[in-house]
C-alpha cells in the first residue's frame, strides 16, 4: 500500500491531492499533502502490527502508530486552522519568542526585538521579520510527545512516581528543543540569509529534524535506565 501510495504520487496522485485541497478549503497546502504521508504510514503500521501480532499490539507498539496518527491530526488542524486561528495552542507561543529574544540579545548574535508572535530580526545579512505560530514553535511536538510518552509509559512496569518523573522531565526537554528550534530559525536569518525562499527551505526540515531524534534519545534512555534498575533489583532479591 504504502509503496503504491508513493509510486502514486508521481503519476498525478500529488496533483489530485493539491488540488482537492480546494474543494474542503484547505488553508495550507503543504500541510494537506504532507498529512495524507502520515495517514497512509499510519495505516500501514497499524495493519502490519496487527497481521503480527493480532489486537495485541496497543499493548506491545502503540508508540509508532500514535505517533504517525497524532502527526496526521496535527497536520491536518494546520491544514484546516493555520497560523493564529486556534488561541489555545497559539497563547503559549510569545513566551517563546520573548525567551528567544532574550538569547540572540545575550549571545549577541544581532539586533532582535520581539512584538507579540513576531520578531524583528537584523543580522549580518540585512532585515528579516519572522512571525512565529504554534507549529513553528513547536507546540504541536509537545503534544505528539505527551501522547507517545503516554503511551510508552503506559506499558512500561515501572513505579507511578517514576513515570510521572520522566513524563515531566521529557515535557521539558521538548520545550528546551523547542527553543533551539525557534532559536536556529533566527539564526539562521541573523547569520546565514535573509532571503525567504531559501529561509523556508530551511524551515520545513529544522523543526523534524530536533525533534525526532529527542523523542527516540529520550525513550532510549528510559529504557536503558529502567533496565539497569531491574538487573540491580533482581541481583538484591537473589543475593537476598
Amino acid at each position: 500500500m504504502t509503496i503504491g501510495y508513493l509510486i502514486s504520487l508521481e503519476y498525478g496522485l500529488r496533483e489530485y491531492i493539491i488540488e482537492s485541497a480546494t474543494q474542503f478549503d484547505v488553508q495550507l497546502i503543504y500541510s494537506w499533502t504532507w498529512m495524507w504521508d502520515f495517514v497512509v504510514m499510519a495505516i500501514f503500521i497499524v495493519t502490519a502490527l496487527t497481521i503480527f501480532f493480532g489486537k495485541r499490539w496497543i499493548r506491545i507498539a502503540p508508540a509508532g502508530p500514535i505517533f504517525l496518527a497524532g502527526t496526521a491530526i496535527i497536520l491536518s488542524l494546520d491544514a484546516f486552522f493555520p497560523y493564529d486561528t486556534l488561541g489555545p495552542l497559539q497563547y503559549v507561543v510569545p513566551y517563546f519568542v520573548q525567551a528567544n529574544v532574550w538569547i540572540i540579545t545575550f549571545l549577541d548574535l544581532g539586533t532582535a526585538v520581539a512584538r507579540d508572535n513576531i520578531m524583528f530580526l537584523r543580522g549580518d545579512h540585512g532585515s528579516m521579520a519572522l512571525q512565529v505560530f504554534w507549529p513553528s514553535a513547536g507546540v504541536h511536538s509537545i503534544i505528539i510527545f505527551s501522547l507517545v510518552i503516554g503511551a510508552f509509559m503506559l506499558k512500561m512496569n515501572i513505579p507511578r512516581n517514576r513515570k510521572i518523573i520522566y513524563f515531566i522531565i521529557g515535557i521539558f526537554g521538548t520545550i528546551v528543543v523547542n527553543l533551539i528550534r525557534i532559536f536556529s530559525l533566527s539564526w539562521y536569518a541573523l547569520k546565514v540569509t535573509t532571503d525567504p525562499v531559501a529561509w523556508e527551505e530551511y524551515h520545513k526540515i529544522a523543526g523534524e529534524i530536533m525533534f525526532l531524534p529527542w523523542l527516540f534519545a529520550f525513550i532510549l534512555v528510559v529504557i536503558v535506565i529502567e533496565s539497569r534498575r531491574l538487573k540491580k533489583l533482581e541481583s538484591k532479591n537473589i543475593e537476598n
